[in-house]
């Protein structure tokens, strides 16, 4: 779904509610869920997913292998690429936009001009939605931190999921790890099951002292269950067993961890029943765009030099960054060809920190600013730092720019040796380049 449709406008009229795109409280939340009769209280069993890292793919494959297991599941994540209308899945299908359309004027009505942030009452609506609608579990993705994000009304979620924790939107969340991860950590609830990601040691400390606090049972991965590949398959490991299962359909040695965590969450409730072949079958079928997504038609492939193998991924800060540089330097090992990328970011990121992890893999670097966003990172701004990351790089007026500039470039450089193009940097970025793919 995409183009205009009736519920832009009130999504619009909603963005002018609260002068502050982010405002992290639950104070609002809570007075416009009263309002609207408590929908949280009254939603499926819950698996509650934060992290900065990770996390919408941990998402992916919950939903991939409930569903595998038959079973009818809502979704909620962000932000979305090309239409609003991805955000909120209701059994299996995204909302229609007739259904979007009441929802948002019945949260509009309720909210009656009081102050509330574009996400606190677009996830009233979701969570309006996914009491009425009927399923066997909610996939709830955390919007940003933790603690005070509008999903952290839920007071008892079937499994709490923290995926790896880094830096990133540290002007909400602070500037350490410690200070991130407590955040993150605020999902955590007395005597639920909590399911760890990879984490880095500072990050873990937090998560396992608010876990103690609230006597909430840990499943830490690298302790609890574990995952690797071994012979193109992936062999998932726990207390309970081993398990011999495909790869991951989604690309990169992260993805193992990110199923294994979504594994190990699904196991750790008792109220349905998962068999093995779910994990088979949702491992084979699941589906994430813009997570190293491999772009096979339309114009942009057209549109590049002859033979090109072009990627798309939305990871924006230095972790995310090097999960990608390490699947790229995988991919060159298998299949070699010359890197190319395609980066456009938000000013409210670290630039250097996520291409540094390119030096001497990618031979050159073409920036954009990403069209129709107000805080993009300008194509000057962002070519300076790539500079700065030791980076061959050059700014670009846009995308047909930036692979006219790849074009002469591989003639230049590489003669008939088709290039591999990396198209990331951003979410945002990401679904203006699916949106012009069609």
């Amino acid at each position: 779904m995409s183009g205009a449709a009736p519920s832009d406008a009130i999504l619009e009229r909603l963005m002018r509610l609260h002068p502050k795109a982010i405002d992290l409280s639950l104070d609002r939340m809570r007075v416009l869920l009263n309002r609207l009769g408590n929908p949280e209280r009254r939603l499926p069993p819950v698996f509650h997913v934060a992290g900065t890292n990770g996390k919408g793919s941990t998402c992916a494959y919950l939903r991939a292998m409930l569903e595998a297991a038959g079973l009818r599941v809502h979704v909620y994540t962000s932000p979305h690429l090309v239409s609003f209308h991805e955000r909120i899945r209701l059994a299996g299908k995204l909302i229609s936009e007739d259904a979007l359309q009441i929802l948002l004027d019945e949260c509009e009505h309720a909210a009656a001009e009081t102050p509330i942030t574009f996400f606190e009452i677009t996830t009233a609506a979701a969570l309006l939605a996914f009491a009425r609608v009927p399923a066997d579990a909610l996939v709830l993705e955390v919007g940003l931190g933790g603690k005070l994000d509008a999903t952290n009304v839920i007071d008892a979620p079937l499994v709490s999921i923290i995926t790896p924790v880094d830096l990133d939107h540290q002007h909400y969340l602070g500037d350490t790890i410690d200070l991130i991860a407590a955040e993150k950590a605020g999902i955590v609830k007395a005597g639920r099951p909590v399911v760890v990601g990879p984490q880095r040691d500072d990050a873990f400390a937090v998560i396992e002292s608010e876990a103690l606090r609230q006597n909430a049972p840990l499943i830490v991965y690298g302790q609890e269950f574990s995952a690797h590949e071994e012979r193109g398959r992936m062999v998932y490991q726990d207390l309970q067993g081993v398990m011999d299962l495909p790869l991951p359909k989604l690309f990169g040695a992260h993805q193992i961890a990110n199923a294994a965590t979504a594994i190990a969450a699904l196991k750790a409730q008792d109220i349905f029943t998962v068999p093995d072949t779910a994990f088979e079958q949702g491992l084979k079928s699941v589906s994430w765009p813009a997570r190293m997504q491999r772009l096979t038609y339309g114009p942009i492939i057209a549109d590049a030099p002859d033979g090109s193998e072009i990627w798309l991924d939305g990871g924006h800060n230095p972790h995310a960054g090097a999960a990608i540089a390490a699947a790229l330097a995988d991919l060159e090992e298998q299949r070699p060809r010359p890197l190319y990328m395609i980066v456009g970011m938000l000013n409210t990121k670290d630039p250097g920190g996520y291409l540094a992890h390119f030096r001497g893999l990618a031979r050159h670097v073409s920036t954009i600013a990403i069209p129709g966003e107000a805080n993009a990172l300008g194509a000057g701004a962002l070519y300076d730092a790539a500079r700065k990351a030791g980076l061959n790089a050059d700014p670009a007026d846009d995308l047909g720019d930036a692979l006219d500039q790849i074009g002469a470039r591989v003639q230049l450089d590489d003669g008939e040796i088709p290039p591999r193009i990396l198209i990331g940097g951003s979410l945002y970025l990401a679904g203006r380049v699916l949106a012009q793919n069609g």
